[in-house]
């Protein structure tokens, strides 16, 4: 048993313990609903419902049915290493263990100002760990740079509400350096990373750095992320489970925390 499976059954045995032992937490739900309002990047195909049926049938008794289509990029989704990556894990590949675990919230709000091009640094994780230790190894670490609060206002958001090849010049949000990508993989074996933008890239980047070093590892990327700053720093878990779609370079993602209280035990 490699460590990672080591950390997911610890998981699920804690979980189980604490629903046995009457332990009370929380659940959070750090998705966004997926709907014709739903932000995707500006040239991607956006979110689309369409009805089959809604009514009485002839037999008297109610159904519906729908259909939806939407690029894997978009809403709150994960990106899968062959992104940005060739022959690197898909979606359908990513092991559960790098999905479920020990999440961190590296929060850089007041740090941003007027810059929505921020990159987050080795000096926002250093001034993290200076308040509570090291990152732990194996951590899902999650970004709150304040952007979720302008969802679903794409202008806000993203910097743009334009559609098109042309937009992408105009994408201005927060991201992760490339020097923090490099260092959570080399300094601290991080299991995932996890943002409340677009992307885990800063809005004018064209080169995409972070994406292709942590992606290269093999390490996914989880974007448009809500409700981080519903979560403490640390000391909760979580579970980031997409659309198992094969040879996919992303899916739409139920990403969600337990927080748990303490038992007083």
């Amino acid at each position: 048993m490699n460590r990672w499976q080591g950390s997911l059954w610890a998981l699920v045995f804690f979980t189980a313990t604490a629903w046995a032992d009457g332990w009370q937490g929380r659940w959070i739900d750090l998705t966004h609903p997926f709907s014709a309002q739903a932000i995707y990047w500006p040239t991607a195909d956006r979110f689309e419902k369409t009805t089959v049926f809604d009514g009485v049938t002839d037999k008297g008794f109610y159904y519906s049915a729908f259909n939806f289509r939407a690029a894997e990029h978009g809403g709150t989704h994960v990106d899968a290493p062959v992104h940005f990556a060739k022959g690197r894990r898909g979606v359908a590949d990513i092991p559960l263990e790098q999905l479920i675990g020990s999440g961190v919230v590296i929060r850089v709000a007041d740090r941003i100002g007027d810059d929505r091009n921020y990159q987050v640094s080795v000096d926002d994780l250093t001034r993290w760990e200076t308040r509570h230790g090291r990152l732990p190894e194996g951590a899902i670490v999650l970004i709150d740079s304040g952007s979720a609060q302008f969802w679903p206002d794409s202008q806000r958001y993203m910097g743009t509400a334009e559609r098109g090849e042309a937009a992408v010049a105009k994408l201005t949000f927060p991201g992760i350096h490339p020097e923090l990508a490099r260092f959570l993989i080399e300094e601290r074996q991080i299991r995932a990373v996890g943002i409340d933008t677009p992307s885990i890239d800063y809005g004018a980047s064209t080169l995409f750095e972070t994406h292709r070093i942590l992606f290269e590892q093999n390490v996914p990327g989880f974007e448009n992320v809500a409700n981080l700053d519903g979560l403490p720093e640390k000391g909760f878990q979580v579970i980031a489970l997409p659309m198992k779609i094969a040879a996919g370079s992303g899916a739409p993602l139920r990403i969600i925390a337990f927080v748990p209280e303490a038992s007083g035990r």
